[in-house]
């Protein structure tokens, strides 16, 4: 049986006269983390949204489990830069709002499980102007983890935050992703934070985009980036997006 849990052949997208993806195929195997990186503009995020189901492709096809996808399902996760926290809803709730129509015996147990995972004990019954940016995102973060998805979809999830949480950020979710297996594929424009979360990293052309380059991490968790290794392979990713 193939590892391969995403694959993508050939997808092609523009909006009228405008040509945004040119064309792209790859592979994610089954429990990687994959980070897309690219020059603003260039189509990442609509490329993540084809690939999710949530937008259609002109040409080519998305395979999950080697089915082609026709739109969104179950077994995959959008985590976003824009948030999706119900604002009425409490911390604990607003995980059990997640959990409705699912299987588990004791939701309650398991959405106050996961919000302990996010370093959020003590937090259930807080609302959402009560938290701040950083609490925010673990709490959409443990929103997406409790209903187990095999996929996380994650489009520049840590882009509104300030460096130094977006860095706590990133330290807590390998954390949890170390803990639970879950196949990854993040859209960033920060070559650090790809470097640090990814098991690869893809780099797209401008557009209409096209993969110009593709990178494997082959560092050990946790990370050092201010290691020569690391460095390199920053410099590398860096020359290929022109910087």
């Amino acid at each position: 049986m193939s590892d391969k849990k995403i694959a993508v052949d050939g997808i092609a997208k523009g909006f009228g006269a405008l040509s945004v993806i040119g064309g792209v195929s790859l592979d994610v195997r089954d429990g990687e983390f994959v980070a897309i990186v690219g020059p603003s503009g260039c189509g990442k995020s609509t490329l993540l949204n084809i690939i999710a189901g949530f937008e259609r492709a002109d040409r080519g096809a998305v395979r999950i489990d080697g089915v082609e996808s026709t739109g969104p399902s179950r077994n995959g996760i959008m985590i976003s830069q824009h948030g999706s926290v119900f604002p009425w809803l409490t911390v604990q709730e607003n995980l059990l709002f997640a959990l409705s129509g699912t299987r588990y015996s004791d939701p309650v147990a398991r959405a106050d499980r996961y919000i302990a995972m996010v370093g959020l004990a003590g937090f259930e019954s807080a609302y959402p102007h009560e938290l701040s940016g950083g609490m925010l995102k673990r709490v959409e973060i443990a929103r997406a983890l409790v209903v187990t998805p095999e996929i996380l979809y994650m489009d520049e999830p840590f882009s509104a935050l300030d460096a130094l949480m977006s860095l706590k950020m990133q330290i807590e979710l390998r954390r949890i992703l170390d803990e639970e297996r879950h196949t990854v594929l993040l859209i960033t424009h920060d070559v650090e934070e790809a470097i640090y979360l990814a098991d690869r990293i893809l780099v797209l052309s401008p557009r209409p985009t096209t993969i110009q380059a593709t990178f494997a991490v082959d560092l050990p968790h946790p990370r050092k980036l201010s290691g020569p290794k690391a460095q390199r392979l920053r410099e590398a990713i860096l020359k290929e997006l022109g910087v």
